[in-house]
């Protein structure tokens, strides 16, 4: 009996998935199904679990395979998009948790979006201005070159040209003034200085000398009178030479520079006048006629600059000569009374002249500093 049921034991069959348990035939037949087409197809790793714990264990050891699954692909480098419940409880935990990264995240993207906007921006611009920059110097190189070798036409003001050409000679003189004014200035300092030592030493004479003190004595007096006239003819001399120089590195100088920029315009203008004129004299399709409209357009930009700029010369240059003629009819009578006066001796005249010319002299020691400042 003990061999019958050992024999059925062994023959009896247990389904694979019965963990021990028999099931009834429609289970077996859909068992055998899901094999089949486990096979076909493969396993689906989406709706399969893998058991971490021992046989029969409880549902707290099951891992989704999706979970392994999404790591692999982190490892690999794969962004995984969360899903919708994980999206939820991380919105809900950025609300609960302000201070975390996440709650930022559309605000610091916002704000890296507009920086990087505002340095494409500037880019743009700094790329257009090195564009028309680059354009212009090249009109402008070529005009000059074709000027310098005959070859294209310039813009001339007869009437303007040889005022500014009086102006640059006049300016050239003028400083050929300057420059000898401020020579005897040095040498006539030179001078009074001598006469300042030679007086001190005539005074100093005529005490240690009683046989010649009278006639040390006059000499000492005259050189002392000497020296007092020459400090006043050196401040009237040194009157003049800021006159003349304020007159020519000033307000001659801002002329000039006003007419070096119309010099400019006026290249510029020559310029795109020439590109004008050469666009019109090509054929005359829908693209030429755009860089004709372009062309004519910077034309008249151009032309209202060289027109603005001719009028401010002109205006400059009318009040430069009125000015020039006030200046110098003042400075020129003031230098000539006073070598006049003090050549010829008379100390009230040389007097007379500065008061005249509303000229104040520093008195004796005024250039010399404190003796607060000299500790």
């Amino acid at each position: 009996m003990t061999d019958s049921i050992m024999s059925k034991a062994a023959t009896m069959e247990i389904p694979i998935n019965s963990n021990g348990d028999s099931r009834t035939l429609g289970e077996d037949d859909g068992l055998e199904q899901d094999l089949q087409q486990v096979m076909v197809s493969g396993p689906n790793l989406n709706e399969t679990s893998i058991v971490s714990g021992g046989y029969g264990g409880t549902t707290e050891g099951i891992i989704p395979t999706s979970s392994i699954k999404d790591l692999r692909m982190k490892c690999k480098g794969v962004n995984v998009a969360p899903s919708q419940s994980a999206a939820s409880r991380i919105a809900s935990q950025s609300d609960d948790y302000p201070g975390i990264p996440g709650s930022s995240m559309h605000h610091s993207s916002s704000s890296s979006a507009m920086a990087e906007e505002a340095t494409r921006g500037v880019a743009v611009e700094k790329f257009d201005m090195m564009k028309k920059w680059s354009m212009n110097t090249y009109k402008c190189t070529k005009q000059m070159i074709s000027e310098r070798f005959g070859r294209g036409s310039r813009t001339v003001d007869l009437e303007l040209e040889a005022q500014i050409e009086v102006l640059r000679d006049t300016k050239r003189k003028y400083e050929n003034v300057l420059r000898l004014a401020r020579a005897l200035t040095n040498h006539f300092y030179s001078m009074v200085q001598t006469q300042h030592a030679l007086g001190d030493t005539f005074a100093d004479l005529s005490q240690k000398s009683p046989e010649l003190r009278d006639e040390f004595g006059y000499n000492a007096e005259t050189q002392k009178l000497l020296c007092k006239n020459g400090e006043t003819l050196l401040g009237a001399i040194n009157f003049f030479v800021s006159s003349i120089n304020t007159l020519v590195n000033k307000t001659m100088e801002d002329t000039l520079m006003t007419i070096k920029m119309y010099e400019n315009a006026r290249l510029e203008y020559d310029a795109y006048r020439a590109d004008l004129e050469e666009l019109n004299m090509g054929p005359r399709d829908a693209v030429t006629m755009a860089r004709i409209d372009a062309a004519q357009q910077q034309y008249q930009v151009q032309k209202d600059k060289y027109e603005r700029l001719r009028s401010d010369v002109t205006i400059k240059l009318k009040f430069l000569e009125e000015n020039k003629v006030k200046v110098m009819h003042k400075q020129l009578l003031l230098f000539h009374n006073a070598i006049s006066a003090y050549f010829a001796g008379n100390q009230q005249q040389l007097e007379q002249t500065l008061k005249q010319f509303n000229i104040k002299l520093k008195p004796p020691g005024d250039d010399k500093p404190s003796w607060l400042e000299e500790q």
